[in-house]
């Protein structure tokens, strides 16, 4: 395998994990508490492998300069920006979120669980995003 395939495998996770949470949210909802369990620890899980795979792709090739111009190349700078300050904030966030989950503090868990589940969600749709936009757009 070469390294070109990481960001496809990237996007992939990406989606992977938009989907646990959107899942993990619908359970919870349903007050299917072991299934909201599984999707969210499914979506951390697929958070970190991307994470790792992230790393190890830039750290070795870099970035890549987006091609479109005009209001095209606006708009991707624009969720580039927002994915990248909230790509940010959300790890300490998803932390937290997570921590106050396994300690069995779930009303401090649900109060920022409101919070941080569309950031992340929005997170990890906009890299599926930035990643079609630069090897697909």
């Amino acid at each position: 395998m070469t390294l070109t395939v990481l960001p496809t495998i990237n996007a992939v996770l990406n989606a992977s994990a938009a989907v646990a949470m959107v899942l993990g949210f619908v359970a919870i909802r349903r007050r299917q508490v072991a299934v909201h369990r599984a999707c969210m620890l499914t979506a951390v899980g697929l958070s970190v492998l991307f994470l790792g795979s992230y790393l190890v792709y830039h750290a070795q090739v870099g970035s890549r300069p987006y091609g479109g111009e005009g209001w095209l190349r606006t708009l991707y700078l624009s969720i580039l920006l927002t994915h990248t300050v909230l790509a940010v904030a959300i790890v300490p966030l998803v932390g937290t979120t997570l921590y106050r989950a396994l300690r069995a503090q779930f009303s401090r868990h649900a109060r920022l669980a409101r919070f941080t589940l569309p950031l992340w969600l929005y997170v990890s749709v906009t890299g599926v995003v930035v990643y079609w936009m630069l090897y697909h757009g």
